[in-house]
Formats: C-alpha cells, structure tokens, sequence
C-alpha cells in the first residue's frame, strides 16, 4: 500500500550566473538546511538523502551531505540529465510511499561553466549519440551552433511547419518569464524585456533568439518529503502533498516519428501527465499554477499541449490571450521559469517544487497566485527522462 507523502520543508539558494557562486559543496548544504529550517526539523530525523547534479565527481552528493551533518544516513547520488533534481524527488517520495523511510531529503546543485552545454567525454559514445543521429537526419546539424539549441529550435520549425503561427509567439514566452521573475528575488535575471528586446537579440538557431534560451547557472535547491504520520508526530506543515506523481522515459515514437517535438520529448511528458491526472482523478483543466521546463521558450510552448493545459493546435491563443499569466487560466512559471530563474541542471526540479509549495502555502509574495489549490510541475531531461508531479494542498 501506498503512503501519502508531504512536503513539509524546501530550501533554495539565489541562483547565479557561472563564476558568481560558491563551491558546489557549500550552496548543496545551505540548501539542506534552508529546506530543514523552514520544515523546523532536525537532520537527525532525515532517514536517507537523494542528492542530484549533472557535472562533478561521483560522492559530490555525499560531499554536500556531510556539510549538513554525519549522520551515516545512505545518500544516493542522482543524475538524469535536466530531470535530474526531480528524478531525486522522484525516488525519495518512493522511498516514503513504499514506507522504506518516514522521512527523505532531496537535494541537488549545480555548479555550472559560462557557454552551452557539452559533454564531459570525448574517447567514449554520447548517451545522445541516437538523438543527434535522428535530428541529423531530420534537420541536418551544424557544428558551431549550440546543440540544444538544435533540438529545440526544430521542436519549433516542427509547429510552425504544422500550424503555422507568428515566430514572435514564442518570443512573448520569454517576455512573460522575465515578467514573473520581476518579483523573485531568487531570480537570476529579474530585469523585464520587451518583445521587441527578445526577437532584436541574436539569433541562435531560428526561430530561436538569445533572449528565448536559458542560461547556465549555478544554485541548488532542496525538499523534504516525509509520511502523514512523521509529520503529526513531529507536528510539521502538512498543507502540501504530493497527489500523484510519474516518471516516464523515450518509446519508440521518439526516434520514429521523426518529429522533433517528439524527440524532445512531447510524448513523454504527455504520457507522464496522463498517468498524473489519472491517478489523481483531476482534469488538467482543474491546475491553478504550473512550473513546467522552459529550457527554450519552444518547449515551454509544444509543453502546453503535452501537458493538456490547452488543446492541440491551440498554444498561440493560449498565449496572445494571456492564459499563461496572471488573470488568465493558468499561472505557468510564477518563478520566472529556466528562462529566467536558471537552470542549474541538478537543482531545477527541486527549485520548481519549492516554488509551488510556497505557492500552495500562500507564501510567494507579489507572485502568488490567488488560491492555488492544484501544482503541477513538468521537469525534462533529453537522453532521456520526463518526471510530471501534481501537488495537492490540504488541511493542515
């Protein structure tokens, strides 16, 4: 049988550009213990830890840990490319729900270098060597331009080609993401844009401006999740539960279809919401607030659709309407999402879910979204993994 399993504490650090940040160790500790206090919990009581990061050595996650306490607890080290942090969250509400531990911390960090991303090997295949085989076959691939950007920007030419919108639509993602972020002090880029700012920056991979895609970051944000019982019994904040929860990876429809919003993995997050809404018994149409992947402003958009917050077909309405926004259907990114929080890979899936359980908590500030009840958070990886949560808010 399954436990329920609540949030009761979260933590995170400001994020910042590469170069500005403390060592990796040190912002993976605060974070644990920002997630600690606010949960009003000694580490003692933490029975395991699932700690995330992408690039560093194997035990960083230990090393991280061991700035919190020495408590001997097992720490399971985390990577799953950008679904890395949630993928921590993933495994420590397991842990909870099977009743394999009362109370799990999850933890992760990035301590990023300027420039795009690339991989760390070079005498061995990259885990995306069949990605960038079929894109290279689909689009073709050129060498100087950044590789996500590649991907990416052919999910966006595979919608335009379809439904034929203004390239500006994707642009006004961006100026909505600078928008919220406004308001989070976190935030690495909290200065407002305009439209005009976003499609006059340079062109990185068209439709794609600079202005359109997430920056490296470092930071590390962190989640305590614990049983119902655990936390009557330590009287802890019970207001946030995890609903329903799923972790999905790549079919066969990825590299078959040859659509590249596929290959960047619209159908495993649409496949993942579906198993969310299900087991949760709630239609997508019932979300308050939404911190969804918005590495680059096209997936934010083709994540609209897969995510059943607006019908196929129909994202460019949903978005000239203002129905991603404050006033409209649903508040997507009240943090200012990657775009313009950061992304510092191993920390975003656990910075969205501290965002929306202050959010469900009433504590977010000049970007809270009048009675939010129902959070859903969308948390991607290419290579791949696709982790959807929905959080509940409940009686205390």
């Amino acid at each position: 049988m399954s436990q329920a399993v609540h949030v009761v504490g979260v933590g995170m650090i400001p994020f910042t550009k590469p170069g500005a940040s403390a060592p990796y160790a040190q912002m993976g500790a605060e974070a644990a213990r920002l997630a600690l206090q606010d949960a009003g919990l000694d580490y003692a009581l933490v029975e395991q830890a699932y700690v995330g990061y992408v690039f560093g050595d194997s035990t960083a996650g230990q090393a991280a840990v061991y700035g919190v306490g020495l408590s001997g607890i097992p720490v399971i080290n985390v990577n799953n490319n950008c679904a890395t942090g949630s993928t921590a969250l993933f495994l420590a509400r397991q842990a909870v729900a099977s009743g394999a531990a009362e109370c799990v911390l999850a933890l992760g960090f990035a301590q990023m270098v300027p420039g795009p991303l690339k991989g760390a090997w070079t005498d061995r295949p990259s885990p995306l060597a069949r990605f960038i085989e079929t894109m290279t076959e689909d689009q073709g691939y050129e060498a100087d331009t950044p590789r996500a950007a590649q991907f990416f920007g052919g999910a966006a030419r595979a919608y335009l080609r379809e439904h034929d919108i203004a390239p500006s639509t994707f642009a006004r993602i961006s100026v909505k993401a600078r928008q919220h972020a406004a308001n989070n002090p976190l935030a690495v880029f909290r200065q407002t844009v305009t439209l005009e700012d976003v499609m006059a920056s340079p062109m990185v991979f068209e439709p794609l401006t600079r202005l359109q895609c997430c920056p490296p970051t470092c930071g590390a944000a962190a989640a305590l999740v614990c049983s119902e019982d655990f936390a009557r019994r330590h009287g802890l904040d019970r207001r946030v539960r995890i609903a329903a929860q799923a972790m999905t990876t790549d079919t066969a429809s990825t590299f078959d279809s040859h659509d590249m919003r596929r290959l960047v993995g619209a159908d495993m997050a649409q496949a993942a919401a579906q198993r969310v809404y299900q087991a949760a018994g709630v239609d997508p149409m019932d979300v308050d607030v939404v911190e969804l992947h918005d590495c680059f402003t096209a997936n934010e958009l083709i994540t609209y659709e897969a995510l059943g917050l607006t019908a196929p077909g129909t994202a460019e309405k949903f978005i000239v309407d203002g129905d991603n926004t404050y006033g409209g259907r649903v508040v997507t990114n009240p943090s200012g999402g990657l775009l313009s929080k950061g992304h510092p890979l191993g920390a975003t899936g656990l910075a969205q879910c501290a965002e929306l359980t202050w959010q469900l908590r009433g504590q977010a500030g000049p970007r809270q979204v009048p009675d939010a009840k129902l959070a859903l958070q969308h948390n991607l990886g290419l290579g791949g993994a696709c982790v959807v949560t929905l959080y509940e808010k409940v009686a205390a």
